[in-house]
């Protein structure tokens, strides 16, 4: 394959890596192998137009960051652990995320004072 396919693959694998998410896991979310997924990452097959939409969204990027033809947005957050409580406080019910909220907001606070 050309280094077209190889560009594309790399920036799925950095997406995927981004979001701490496991290509056993990507894969499982797409419906196939992760060796068939592992081909695709490594650019040795051509994405069809299909799959880089279910790429694009089981990644929560758009297609053209996916594709290369627009930077990625970063967080500045590249700790996995971190990342995943992120998602995990995300899918919380409103008033359970804003008491998370309010008890992280006072921690940092008490964090900011200086040492008595």
């Amino acid at each position: 394959m050309s280094s077209r396919e190889k560009l594309i693959g790399s920036r799925i694998v950095e997406i995927r890596k981004r979001r701490a998410m496991a290509q056993a896991e990507l894969a499982a979310t797409l419906g196939m192998s992760q060796s068939l997924l592992s081909r695709y990452e490594r650019g040795l097959l051509r994405l069809h137009g299909a799959l880089v939409a279910d790429l694009a969204k089981a990644l929560r990027v758009s297609a053209d960051e996916l594709l290369g033809t627009r930077e990625l947005k970063t967080n500045g957050v590249h700790d996995r652990r971190f990342i995943r409580r992120l998602e995990r406080i995300e899918s919380l019910p409103k008033h359970k995320k804003q008491a998370l909220l309010s008890t992280i907001d006072s921690f940092l606070k008490g964090e900011a004072r200086p040492d008595r």
